[in-house]
């Protein structure tokens, strides 16, 4: 059971490159950080992780992901990289199939490209996104990067992005790329992932959806003619989910082979105890 970590990098938090080397130490097997690259200060969009949908202060001090990975790669040699999740639509798809490249390059193939659609409209909309069509979109990228990824000369001719013949080095490390996770709970998720993606990020979601989930993915998968074996399923947990040894023992009994825990500290020493504490916990 391979268990990773997840920390809401931010002015306010320990060193990224810090952390993840910590959790590789303690035998961790990925690390994680979140995307929002501005907050409006004026939105009328809930937030979907609270009671009444208020929107936390940090959502608007997070730090860009590629650049807090690139941290974290530097000082560790086997532990995963993932974007818990990246926001796709608020991204130049050649832009960012070139820095996953050199992420993944310079890591040696460790990158997990966890996507996300966005919830919170006024930003989607300030960084250039389609709210109301913001999977469409992100189904347009991803095939775009795709292009990018594994071909010498790539051109993508879809609905939100269409480009000529372009060379864009380096390729990811990862073959054929990184593997790209989508994360939400709608109805559609499944088939997207079926169709486009390689597999599942559920984020929050108790152990009996996930077993729910990963039905679903083997019968659209099956019925597309697609091995289920290639779509993965990464439970990606929620503050305090995740966190005890049984918890970890259900979810491998249920076939799930790698999980996250959010750590909920902020500072450099409290983080690096709580790490600790997790190892002793889980990993037993």
């Amino acid at each position: 059971m391979k268990i990773g970590v997840f920390l809401l990098a931010s002015e306010q938090s320990a060193d990224p490159a810090m952390v993840a080397k910590h959790a590789e130490e303690l035998g961790f097997g990925s690390f994680w950080v979140p995307e929002h690259p501005i907050l409006p200060v004026h939105c009328s969009s809930g937030y979907p992780g609270t009671p009444d949908g208020s929107i936390p202060p940090a959502v608007g001090i997070i730090a860009d992901p590629f650049v807090a990975l690139a941290r974290a790669s530097a000082l560790t040699s086997t532990i995963q990289l993932g974007t818990g999740v990246c926001l796709v639509p608020e991204r130049n798809p050649l832009l960012l199939a070139k820095e996953i490249a050199t992420l993944d390059y310079y890591s040696g193939g460790r990158f997990i490209f966890g996507i996300g659609a966005g919830w919170l409209k006024e930003e989607t909309e300030i960084m250039g996104g389609d709210f109301a069509h913001r999977w469409t979109q992100t189904r347009d990228a991803v095939l775009a990067m795709k292009e990018l990824w594994t071909k010498p000369e790539s051109e993508y001719h879809g609905r939100y992005y269409d480009f000529p013949a372009v060379r864009c080095f380096p390729k990811p490390a990862a073959k054929p790329h990184p593997p790209v996770l989508l994360g939400g709970s709608s109805k559609h998720v499944f088939k997207r992932i079926v169709e486009w993606g390689d597999g599942w990020l559920p984020t929050g979601v108790p152990l009996e959806g996930i077993q729910r989930g990963r039905e679903m993915l083997n019968q659209l998968a099956m019925g597309a003619g697609r091995d289920p074996r290639s779509i993965n399923i990464i439970a990606f947990g929620q503050p305090g989910q995740f966190t005890t040894a049984n918890e970890i023992e259900a979810l491998d009994k249920a076939g799930i082979s790698h999980a996250t825990i959010w750590l909920r500290r902020s500072k450099q020493d409290d983080v690096m105890r709580e790490i600790e504490d997790l190892a002793s916990l889980v990993r037993r």
